[in-house]
């Protein structure tokens, strides 16, 4: 009984092998969590929000310029 602890604690050790641990022994997790991906878009909405004017006379400009050169084809 001894030996079948021994080696599934070999083979526990060699699984989590390449990846950090934090205290409380839980292990690394990559990837982008939700709590990112929110703060990513609360950034995006307040730059969204502050450049209003200037974005909506950017697109406007465009706008423009796409309808009187299309005038030309």
């Amino acid at each position: 009984m001894k030996t079948v602890k021994i080696w599934i604690r070999q083979k526990t050790l060699k699984a989590g092998a390449g990846k950090k641990k934090f205290p409380g022994g839980h292990r690394e997790v990559s990837g982008i969590t939700v709590i990112e991906l929110v703060l990513i878009l609360v950034i995006i909405i307040a730059l969204l929000l502050i450049f209003k004017s200037q974005l909506i006379d950017l697109i406007n400009t465009i706008f423009d310029k796409i309808t009187s050169e299309s005038a030309g084809i």
